[in-house]
């Protein structure tokens, strides 16, 4: 270049560079699209609130301190027909994060084991896994839950076959478990004075555990040494809570589900159409994470696998020392999409009579005060706020185990 080219002066900027400049081109673009988003919304809301209007609906939220009129059958606080709206909405939200977070549970383990059960050389177990597979995914959860519903009801035995003195040997461990077509009585805690130490205690165990496997990761990181970690996590869980509850008097009891009339009394019941969802979602989410999971040992390489077996590895420490822990990187990012997906799928609980968010505040609710904008508004945002927070979760998660340069 010439130095006339350097001291020549800038061009005036003008409006046609917005359009004909690269330099501003793309942040034109993106300026239009925004103020035609922005319209666009905000022609929906105007449209919308007229219409309102047009109705003599106003837009608001007082309905939720309304009276609810109606029961809820499974819960996990307290409430009645008498309780608002609101508190309604509360207990389906709990129902729903009850079902999603034990559905999430069940569904690892399920996926993890049919994942590394399709690998195995025993032809049998990998043809039977196969099948489970291939079942599940190929079939539409809700005619899962409709399924594995009908057969909770006609194959389990109704409340009144425990009627009579051999009721207590019908039951299980006892006469703490009872399992009927109506669903699962089994023993409710009864926390008396001094009981709240002792679940301080167990909280307080539980961090410690987290606390020393992070202490001895790093102890193992720098020293090498191993140490039994499975033994002193449980005696952590375990033995301080324990103590703590018999220096407090033993404050923490139980009541045990009993027959009387036509149904059991007392203790905690976990009712079919909880039991229902609970196992479809679980298997059918299952199907899928075993296909990420096997995907994710494959794409370890077997010199990996070999290399350990030189050292002297067993296979089932290969797969858990070697192969998953490499394995996770693969397997973590769909595994967030099956967490969403079984918690999204969960809103089918009205087709079996669970009374989860979407059949509390975007149905019944919904039907009786006719707000349905914003019945539907705080729908979405509940599940949108759920939704979030696992991704979150999950990829906090798949940030720590990322395999990083000593």
């Amino acid at each position: 270049m010439s130095m006339a080219d350097y001291t020549a002066p800038k061009k005036a900027f003008r409006l046609s560079m917005l359009i004909y400049d690269t330099r501003y081109r793309s942040i034109t673009i993106q300026v239009i699209a925004l103020v035609a988003l922005a319209l666009v919304a905000a022609w929906l809301v105007s449209n919308t609130l007229n219409n309102l209007e047009a109705l003599d609906k106003e837009l608001g939220f007082g309905f939720l301190a309304e009276p609810s009129n109606y029961d809820i059958n499974q819960r996990l606080i307290e409430y009645d027909s008498r309780s608002s709206h609101w508190s309604a909405a509360v207990v389906g939200i709990l129902n729903t994060l009850l079902v999603a977070v034990m559905g999430c549970i069940l569904a690892t383990i399920i996926g993890v084991t049919a994942g590394v059960a399709r690998l195995s050389h025993n032809w049998i177990i990998a043809r039977l896994m196969t099948i489970y597979i291939e079942t599940f995914r190929n079939i539409p959860v809700l005619l899962w839950i409709v399924l594995i519903m009908a057969v909770v009801i006609e194959t389990l035995p109704v409340p009144r076959s425990f009627k009579g003195e051999d009721a207590v040997s019908q039951m299980l461990f006892g006469d703490a478990v009872a399992i009927t077509n109506r669903g699962v009585y089994f023993p409710k805690p009864l926390f008396n004075d001094g009981s709240m130490i002792v679940v301080a205690t167990f909280i307080l165990s539980i961090i410690g555990i987290f606390v020393f496997g992070r202490w001895a990761k790093k102890r193992q990181a720098s020293t090498g040494e191993i140490l039994p970690t499975g033994w002193i996590k449980t005696a952590i869980f375990f033995i301080p809570a324990i103590l703590m509850f018999f220096i407090m008097g033993m404050p923490i009891g139980l009541e045990y589900p009993v027959f009387k009339g036509f149904n059991f009394k007392g203790g905690y019941q976990m009712r079919n159409s909880l039991i229902a969802l609970w196992l479809a979602l679980s298997f059918y989410t299952g199907a899928f994470i075993a296909e990420a999971v096997r995907a994710g040992i494959q794409a370890v390489s077997k010199g990996q696998s070999e290399a350990a077996a030189a050292l002297g590895l067993r296979p089932k420490r290969i797969m858990s020392l070697v192969v998953l822990p490499q394995a996770l990187r693969v397997i973590i990012p769909p595994l967030i999409s099956q967490y969403l997906n079984l918690t999204k799928n969960s809103s089918l609980a009205i087709v079996v009579g669970y009374m989860d968010i979407t059949a509390t505040l975007g149905g019944i609710t919904l039907n009786q005060t006719g707000r349905e904008m914003e019945s539907l508004l705080l729908l979405m945002g509940m599940y949108l706020s759920i939704s979030i927070s696992v991704s979150i979760l999950m990829n906090w998660y798949n940030e720590s185990i990322k395999m990083r340069e000593r």
